[in-house]
């Protein structure tokens, strides 16, 4: 359709196109700043960072003298887990349970999980009851993975296998074969 001289012709989409379309350009964008978000922006949206954390390159080199723990699930743990880490869930976790394990107070203790998040809030109620020297893996299993260490079975062997937790989380694990549970 022509306009006459000098004025404008102005094509109305309908509304529920519209809306589609700011829609999909919402969805986009929330994607890619998603994307974007670092792991230290992750974790200071999701913590308080009141249990020092740990770094995947310091635990190795002293894995062997701490004690190690998994606050994730059991499915999760029987996945895979950290050599010689003990599971102690998180749903379930009982800290008059813990304390009757009778380890010093004053043990280097490192819980972890699949991000560092879960394994925070055990380090909390850890470090309420008295365990002064508790740290948090840095990015968990994860980040354990990702950068290269070995995680191991329920038969200690080593696996590539982990469990990603859920869809939303597992994009912060680039490496290994992502399980998850039924």
């Amino acid at each position: 359709m022509d306009a006459p001289q000098g004025q404008e012709v102005v094509v109305r989409e309908p509304l529920h196109k519209m809306k589609s379309y700011i829609t999909s350009i919402f969805l986009v964008i929330s994607c890619f700043c998603a994307a974007q978000q670092t792991l230290d922006q992750l974790l200071d949206q999701y913590t308080d960072r009141s249990i020092p954390y740990i770094s995947t390159e310091r635990l190795a080199s002293i894995q062997d003298s701490v004690i190690l723990f998994d606050t994730r699930e059991k499915e999760e743990y029987n996945v895979s887990h950290l050599k010689n880490a003990i599971h102690i869930g998180y749903n379930h976790f009982k800290i008059k349970s813990f304390i009757r394990k009778n380890i010093s107070k004053d043990a280097h203790i490192v819980v972890y999980c699949s991000l560092g998040i879960r394994s925070e809030n055990i380090g909390k109620r850890l470090k309420k009851a008295g365990y002064i020297n508790t740290s948090n893996l840095y990015g968990g299993i994860f980040e354990w993975k990702n950068k290269g260490y070995p995680v191991f079975t329920t038969k200690e062997e080593i696996t590539d296998n982990i469990h990603a937790y859920s869809e939303e989380w597992s994009a912060w694990l680039y490496q290994g074969k992502k399980v998850y549970s039924n």
